[in-house]
């Protein structure tokens, strides 16, 4: 038998336009051998932090806000917690819980937008959501009624979901009546269905095979699965408190990107809802549990593209959270309240939060009110640096398994970089692929 020739590969996915800029794929192998596998990422910086510097602390988190449309509550509140801190500013707890029921809103917006019309395509085997129109109405009936709702749950709470208008340094400047909470109570528990239904497709979805252990980086908080608030934890056994971010991500320069990549106690570490899920499991919701063993997610999991599936999790933990805080909101009575005001002028905090891709911080110092220094660390730059290490781990299995179909390859790879959920709020091109031999 004649032996089987040693594979060349040369692919290039240009513009991967499915993270906050733009972004390529290439992977090249010869004679077998992987001599590259790499998320390139080429858009340059956007410079927010030195946007903020002179402005008063009443307008940095309406400025970084803009970072992202879908993650738009993620960043407020990022960066109302580092001002907050800077300033000694303490919030009341009906802010503090009106800010969990905001979160589970854009947290459960953003999953639902990803699992159905970025990851579920691939997995139905179309190559676009347009099709999916075609070949599956109903679950996308289903994914634009659950957008709507918790679109819904953050304008009623925030003014508007897209850069939010109603938090602010201290407290809030608009409030939800007791009826408006009632009405979303409902709408709430009448979307169980949906939420159901969902588990119930993802379950019947097949994903790739594949594990690498790595590091998982989340908050963690002792009363709460933590989206808002609580200490830096790795799956490493370590806790730190957010002002040690620093510590954490470690950042450093690599040649192939604009981003910087981070890394702890490994060449790298994952953020995101499997990262949360793996940190965090016991303080789930028990539908959202029972959910995680219905589709076959259990902690620890070291499989990225299972974080698809913690996503789905996650969302049945929003909904069934977002209808306890309700409650406790209704039972506490909703109250006007004036925002708290800064103790001090001068002072230097750090916010960390959960957004759905992954921990978020901002890091701020402020003399006389304004800003004179800004950090932030995204959750997708956290990320790449895992997806590279994936990458180099993933080619040489899918040589031995596919090739010589360089399309399931192709996809493969494509299916890997989507399932970390990249910033998706300048997706707006279909991937461009090309193969050179």
């Amino acid at each position: 038998m004649a032996q089987q020739a040693r594979p060349n590969l040369d692919l290039h996915v240009h513009y991967l336009t499915r993270v906050e800029g733009h972004g390529n794929l290439v992977v090249n192998v010869h004679e077998g051998r992987l001599e590259e596998a790499r998320f390139h990422i080429v858009e340059a910086p956007r410079l927010f932090e030195v946007f903020v510097k002179g402005h008063p602390y009443a307008e940095v988190h309406h400025i970084t806000s803009r970072i992202c449309g879908i993650c738009a509550v993620s960043h407020t509140c990022a960066s109302l917690r580092a001002t907050e801190r800077a300033l000694g500013i303490e919030i009341t707890e009906q802010t503090r819980l009106l800010r969990l029921l905001a979160f589970n809103g854009e947290m459960a917006s953003s999953h639902v937008l990803h699992v159905y019309f970025l990851a579920a395509p691939d997995l139905l085997g179309v190559p676009s959501v347009v099709p999916l129109i075609q070949s599956h109405p109903e679950a996308v009936q289903r994914a634009m009624r659950l957008k709507k709702l918790f679109y819904d749950q953050c304008a009623l709470l925030l003014g508007r979901h897209t850069h939010p208008i109603a938090m602010v340094p201290g407290g809030f400047t608009h409030f939800p009546s007791e009826g408006d909470l009632e009405a979303l109570r409902g709408r709430l528990e009448q979307a169980r269905g949906d939420v159901e239904a969902t588990v119930e497709l993802f379950g019947k979805l097949s994903l790739p095979d594949f594990v690498r252990k790595t590091e998982y980086v989340s908050l963690t908080h002792p009363e709460r699965y933590a989206f808002y608030e609580g200490d830096i934890k790795s799956s490493e056994s370590v806790v730190v408190p957010p002002e040690e971010y620093r510590s954490v991500t470690n950042e450093y320069v690599v040649p192939h990107s604009t981003a910087k990549h981070a890394r702890w106690h490994r060449e790298a570490y994952a953020v995101g809802a499997l990262a949360r899920f793996n940190n965090n499991f016991p303080q789930l919701h028990p539908k959202a549990r029972e959910a995680a063993e219905a589709l076959g997610l259990r902690a620890p999991c070291f499989n990225p593209f299972m974080n698809n599936i913690a996503q789905v999790v996650e969302t049945v933990h929003c909904l069934e959270d977002s209808i306890a805080l309700i409650d406790t909101l209704l039972e506490r009575g909703i109250q006007p309240e004036e925002p708290r005001p800064p103790t001090r002028l001068d002072g230097e905090g750090v916010g960390a939060v959960e957004a759905p891709r992954g921990i978020l911080f901002h890091h701020y110092a402020y003399e006389k009110g304004h800003c004179v220094k800004a950090n932030c660390v995204i959750p997708t730059a956290q990320n790449l640096g895992n997806i590279d290490r994936d990458l180099e781990a993933l080619v040489p299995q899918l040589l031995r398994s596919h090739w010589p179909d360089k399309e399931k390859i192709r996809l493969h790879l494509e299916m890997l970089v989507r399932a970390y959920d990249p910033c998706i709020s300048c997706s707006v091109h279909l991937l461009e692929v090309e193969f050179k031999e």
